[in-house]
């Protein structure tokens, strides 16, 4: 790695020493121009010289709004600058978002393997999306919950014989809208007649054995759908009418 520049925003004081010393001591590379405590003497910094990378913590003075602003106003202003989020917010999964909306080249918890040598050289080569092991085990966890919830869904459209327009007419069953709504729909050729005949057709599926001897309304079928994955609650947004 060859040698480049780097600023800290810190306002913890013993947190700043620690993080000056793993840098002094496993990136030799890194040549600290400047630390600040807050966004006025950040962007003081700033004017004074460019960093390549900017070692960014989001909580700043009890604001984490803060930080993710000037990690926003640094890439709009500075594009080529580096911003490698280095936080102890170790919870707020929130923040983590926001700060990759506004342009976070990698976040760094400060937990468990912290920050090292190759998160740094990697975020340098322009590398994205550089995590350590606490972000990457809850980015693990929700890609295996997504893709188990893909191939249940895909079993279950198998299994119960669910075509196109059974998606849509539950979809929009679930988002509120009445059959004379769903057979008004651009690309739906069923009128209310063929839609309540549809609708008993999928209680018989959904519900082979039966619902404990109880009639199936419309709530009724539209919940079974959600427990079997056939339609999902971040998939409901209507077709175009």
């Amino acid at each position: 790695m060859e040698k480049f520049s780097i600023i800290i925003v810190e306002d913890v004081p013993l947190e700043l020493k620690g993080t000056e010393g793993i840098i002094h001591n496993d990136i030799p590379e890194a040549e600290i121009i400047g630390t600040a405590d807050c966004e006025p003497a950040y962007w003081r910094l700033l004017e004074m010289r460019q960093p390549d990378l900017v070692l960014l913590d989001l909580g700043l003075n009890g604001s984490t709004t803060v930080g993710v602003e000037i990690c926003r106003q640094t890439k709009e202003m500075y594009g080529g600058i580096k911003v490698l989020v280095f936080t102890g917010e170790i919870l707020n999964e929130k923040l983590w978002v926001d700060a990759l909306d506004a342009g976070a080249d990698g976040i760094i918890l400060k937990t468990g393997e912290m920050l090292t040598r190759s998160d740094v050289g990697r975020v340098l080569e322009g590398k994205n999306m550089v995590f350590n092991q606490p972000v990457l085990k809850k980015i693990v966890d929700c890609f295996k919950e997504y893709v188990n919830k893909s191939a249940s869904r895909q079993e279950a459209i198998v299994d119960y014989e669910i075509d196109e327009y059974d998606e849509r007419f539950l979809r929009h069953l679930a988002l509120g809208y009445t059959k004379d709504q769903i057979a008004g729909l651009r690309g739906m050729p069923f009128g209310v007649k063929s839609l309540e005949k549809r609708q008993n057709e999928l209680v018989q599926r959904l519900f082979p054995n039966g619902n404990n001897g109880a009639s199936v309304n419309a709530t009724r079928l539209v919940v079974r759908a959600l427990e079997l994955n056939i339609i999902g609650i971040e998939n409901l947004r209507p077709d175009e009418e």
